[in-house]
């Protein structure tokens, strides 16, 4: 599929791309950093591109091969042909230890490109580790900050009686900005972390029903200044 010659032999290689949902593969959201980031790695490192492949997913509970077609098939093809599986993101191959160590026993060798050529499986499992323990954290730090701001008697979760929500969350806000940046900045955090943009977090916030110190919706330049508060 693609050739980059830099001299001498090339190892051979097959990408692998993974979306989340249909509508990432529709808008092309992923994709296209994935490709440009597998391809530009084989230029450099001098590996011959064969194919790159594409696994769209339809919900949860895909760390299983069984619901990874593509990646099977690709595991096959690697196999068969001797050639190396690259990927752009460790958590394109999966998101969970085992699964990501049941890959590693199939022998069949693994680059993440963020990673570089020189990580090995022992590596790719530790990084896969350490990113699962960090998805627990922000998964914790977001339950408690949720749980926090529902103490304090936001409203949480009903569009359908705003008035009320923004009565509570006003009354219970008015302490002042600083102290209410400390409460709902675990939250932002944690959906930075996950590479959320600051207008996506302002979208996912208002969704959740939380509101703003002043008992209104966000916007991303809300969520700047909570973090610039904090």
């Amino acid at each position: 599929m693609f050739t980059f010659y830099i001299g001498e032999v090339m190892k051979k290689a097959i990408g692998y791309i993974r979306v989340s949902t249909h509508e990432q593969s529709k808008s092309g959201l992923g994709l296209e950093s994935q490709q440009t980031e597998i391809e530009s790695f084989c230029q450099n490192e001098n590996f011959e591109l064969v194919s790159v492949e594409t696994e769209v997913e339809t919900g949860k509970g895909s760390d299983a091969l069984n619901k990874r077609p593509i990646l099977a098939s690709v595991l096959k093809q690697a196999r068969t042909d001797g050639l190396i599986i690259i990927v752009a993101k460790l958590d394109r191959l999966g998101r969970n230890v085992a699964f990501i160590s049941s890959l590693m026993e199939s022998k069949v060798p693994f680059i993440v490109t963020q990673l570089g050529a020189d990580a090995d499986a022992f590596m790719l499992h530790l990084y896969a580790a350490l990113s699962e323990k960090e998805r627990e954290l922000i998964s914790q730090r977001t339950k408690a900050a949720l749980s926090m701001l529902k103490d304090r008697g936001v409203q949480l979760g009903n569009r359908t009686n705003l008035d009320e929500a923004r009565a509570l969350s006003t009354e219970s806000i008015k302490k002042g900005a600083d102290s209410f940046a400390l409460e709902v900045l675990p939250l932002i955090e944690g959906y930075r972390t996950e590479g959320m943009t600051l207008a996506k977090i302002a979208e996912r916030l208002n969704t959740l029903g939380v509101k703003t110190r002043r008992g209104g919706d966000w916007y991303g330049s809300t969520v700047r200044n909570v973090m610039m508060r904090g």
